[in-house]
């Protein structure tokens, strides 16, 4: 490696040595832990602090400054990568599929007969409408509004239950619809109970989403719902979308396959919500 100047570069910063001595460059700290992100989705503090030979606090501070950049995300030690673009359905509907099993038969106990229910568009929310199906006696005189093509299939034939799909545009990918339409045609409605779904769940322990139309949908059921549970699947923990949820302190918790790492838990509990282990 060339000899580097022992002047700093503001933009650029000379501040670590590797253990032959020559100059690391921040910069190729930068690459290698944006390089991980890609490949790996995640970046931890002290594997690469390890890799470069530098201080932990150096990597933190790296890490902070491609936050602030808008290039990752921070999480407990280390750094996530941001996801701009959920999944396709048919992929998220293969991921930890037996998880979300057990959330949905875990949700399904909280409904009782001649309730008002919503239920999100999303994979969890699809099994939690399946497992609707197979219980041996099952709630009577429900009344389910959804927003999911494939939910509202699932349930249309069951005698026992009355479903509304709320009309909006559809999007293929999701295969369910939204915008202002379905907005407008929540005001129809009382819900006795909402089961949400979520894009990530921060550090922070706040609820994040990929769409401004699926956040929007979310933050009013937290607030208008009776009681309004997140469906989270263990990999939504410490996953990173680009939009927050508003309210979503007003919902009564969230339903999950696994308990979280610590300081989940206890953002979680500081901003209200219970956490409920299927």
């Amino acid at each position: 490696m060339a000899e580097t100047s022992s002047q700093s570069d503001p933009q650029n910063p000379v501040d670590a040595q590797n253990p032959t001595g020559q100059r690391i460059l921040a910069s190729q700290r930068h690459d290698e832990i944006l390089r991980r992100l890609n490949e790996d989705g995640v970046a931890g503090i002290s594997e690469i602090a390890a890799f470069f030979d530098v201080s932990r606090e150096t990597i933190r501070r790296d890490l902070k400054l491609l936050a602030q950049r808008g290039l990752l995300a921070l999480v407990h030690g280390g750094a996530t990568k941001i996801q701009l673009h959920e999944p396709a359905f048919g992929l998220r509907s293969q991921e930890n599929s037996g998880g979300k099993a057990a959330i949905g038969q875990a949700a399904c106990a909280l409904i009782r007969s001649g309730m008002v229910v919503f239920l999100d568009s999303g994979t969890t929310t699809l099994a939690l409408a399946q497992a609707l199906t197979q219980q041996d006696k099952a709630p009577e005189n429900l009344t389910i509004c959804t927003t999911s093509l494939r939910i509202a299939l699932q349930l249309c034939h069951v005698p026992t239950i009355r479903v509304h799909i709320l009309g909006g545009e559809i999007s293929p990918e999701e295969e369910a619809s939204g915008g202002i339409d379905v907005l407008q045609a929540l005001e129809h409605f009382r819900f006795d109970l909402a089961f949400l779904g979520t894009g990530g769940i921060t550090a922070e322990g706040e609820i994040t989403d990929f769409t401004r139309n699926g956040a929007e949908l979310r933050s009013r059921l937290a607030v208008v719902a009776g009681e309004a549970w997140f469906l989270a699947s263990a990999e939504k923990f410490g996953r990173m979308t680009p939009l927050r949820v508003a309210h979503y302190e007003q919902a009564a918790g969230i339903i999950t396959d696994h308990r979280p790492e610590p300081q989940f838990v206890t953002a979680l509990a500081e901003k209200g919500l219970r956490l409920h282990i299927s």
